[in-house]
């Protein structure tokens, strides 16, 4: 099972791999990752507590974090919509 320390490692070496990091603001990534545990014991996933689960499977692994969606909003706006990730600069 998930927790959140766990998570909060695994997204932290996630971001420095990729080039972007972990929001420095501990309170929203604390609030996203409870949302993501939320999701995981409601849905059986870690979606993205910033979209909607449909229920489709197929739809749906596209917002399991991190989402498809997280790199061109970190791009476009410097964050990903749920503001964990964060860009380096």
């Amino acid at each position: 099972m998930e927790t959140k320390e766990g998570l909060k490692i695994n997204f932290k070496e996630y971001a420095k791999k990729v080039g972007i990091k972990l929001n420095p603001n501990s309170k929203i990534v604390e609030g996203v990752i409870n949302g993501l545990l939320r999701n995981k014991e409601k849905h059986g996933a870690i979606y993205c507590p910033c979209r909607v689960v449909t229920g489709n499977k197929d739809k749906d692994k596209e917002i399991i974090c991190p989402c498809v969606f997280h790199r061109g909003e970190i791009e476009l706006q410097k964050h990903c919509h749920c503001n964990l990730f964060v860009s380096e600069k």
